[in-house]
């Protein structure tokens, strides 16, 4: 068995990052047998070294071996590009073809984002991992084959099944064995090497001498994020290859070629969402009138029934509840008690209210009443329009019209339903 260090230097690895190092001794030991690996990471961090150090030291290293990138072929042809289809499977289906899993039979095949893989086609890989069965689109025949899968995701897989986006059977399949390349930023010592091997190959490339980095311009990398990792690295060495004419680069130099984001402060940021989670401002400002007008609802039966009554003390005994509801937790809540001479058992019409002194208590019920009606039509209408406005703009597409209003689709689903639009 080879050596880290020797598979390193063959395979054009840089870096003696421990996690890195333990990576590539997983794949040393995985690659003479034919289980199944799943190579985690972030996008750019190199994950298709992986499967050709498993392939290269397996026993199918003369057989072929075949990179599918499942997140480019289009959903409608990647069966057939996966397991071929007939002469007339479907339109433009002019000659039978054989698909990758066919024409990889005795070799490897890797499926880089594999996590992009439409449902059925999962179903259908599923086949293949237990059996080594597969059928071609159009065709009723089984067929079998013998490859090895070895796949590749930048994706959360738990996040992915859990938002049904993938099946969990198959990932357990997948990953019998798993390895997690880690991040750049998780490699700060590495970065300053990897760095200068991409300056000299830009260099030789392009003719000329090689750019040198001075002890600020290393601290600033190492202390970068790269987001895009060894990708973006290597278009930050190009980049300072071939533009700046001055070969020895300064802090200040560099950071004009690094992107800068808004800050990397530590939050705390849940992972999950629940009806009751109001994340943005709409959605509070909408809690805070719709808990208003219940409040107000509230006010006006309270108000009703000791007009009828003129018992403030049985009111407040009947409906000790809601005005805990209402006031909190006061204790002294006093009543005025009416005159003997009102006549609480009538409610006077509108007109009469208006043509009454405006400083009565019947006028202040009224004054209630007009409170009542231009709130309620308000904020319903409101809302109703804002709703059917967005919906309109984006020809019934709910997620637009949810990202417009603020508001999550689940919450524009149950507003739709409300409103019986």
């Amino acid at each position: 068995m080879e050596s880290t260090q020797v598979i390193k230097q063959r395979f054009g690895i840089i870096g003696n990052d421990p996690k890195l190092n333990r990576a590539i001794e997983k794949a040393i030991q995985v690659a003479p047998t034919d289980i199944s690996v799943l190579v985690t990471g972030e996008s750019g961090v190199g994950k298709e070294s992986v499967p050709k150090i498993i392939h290269q030291l397996s026993h199918r290293k003369h057989a072929k071996y075949i990179a599918v990138n499942c997140g480019a072929i289009p959903e409608g042809t990647i069966d057939s590009e996966l397991f071929g289809h007939e002469k007339g499977a479907f339109t433009g289906a002019t000659q039978t073809r054989n698909g990758y899993f066919e024409v990889a039979d005795g070799g490897t095949i890797f499926l880089d984002e594999v996590g992009e893989l439409p449902l059925t086609t999962q179903v259908r890989l599923l086949r293949v991992l237990e059996n080594g069965e597969f059928l071609k689109v159009g065709s009723s025949q089984v067929q079998k084959t013998d490859v090895r899968i070895v796949a590749a995701t930048n994706l959360n897989m738990f996040e992915a099944i859990k938002k049904e986006k993938f099946r969990e059977d198959l990932y357990y399949r997948l990953s019998t064995v798993e390895i997690s390349l880690p991040p750049l930023r998780d490699r700060k010592e590495d970065i300053h090497l990897l760095f200068r091997k991409f300056a000299s190959d830009f260099a030789s490339k392009y003719k000329m001498p090689p750019i040198k980095l001075s002890d600020d311009a290393v601290l600033l990398l190492q202390k970068y994020r790269w987001n895009g990792n060894i990708r973006q690295l290597r278009n930050v060495a190009e980049q300072l290859s071939v533009l700046e004419h001055e070969r020895n680069i300064s802090a200040t130099s560099l950071r004009g070629y690094l992107p800068q984001s808004d800050s990397y402060l530590p939050a705390v940021v849940g992972k999950t969402k629940t009806e009751s989670d109001f994340s943005n401002e709409r959605e509070i400002l909408y809690k805070v009138l719709f808990d208003m007008k219940s409040d107000l609802n509230d006010l006006k039966k309270l108000t009703m029934e000791l007009m009828k009554s003129g018992n403030a003390n049985d009111v407040q005994k009947n409906n000790e509840s809601l005005i805990q509801k209402i006031y909190g937790e006061e204790d002294d809540i006093d009543f005025e008690t009416p005159d003997e001479d009102m006549d609480v058992l009538s409610i006077p019409e509108r007109t009469e209210i208006i043509e009454k002194d405006t400083n009565t208590a019947s006028d202040k019920y009224d004054f209630a009443e007009e409170i009542e009606e231009e709130e309620t039509l308000s904020l319903h209408d409101k809302e109703l329009e804002l709703i059917k406005k967005s919906l309109e703009r984006h020809s019934g597409k709910r997620k637009l019209a949810a990202a417009e209003l603020g508001i999550s689709e689940r919450t524009l689903y149950r507003k739709i339903k409300q409103y019986d639009l």
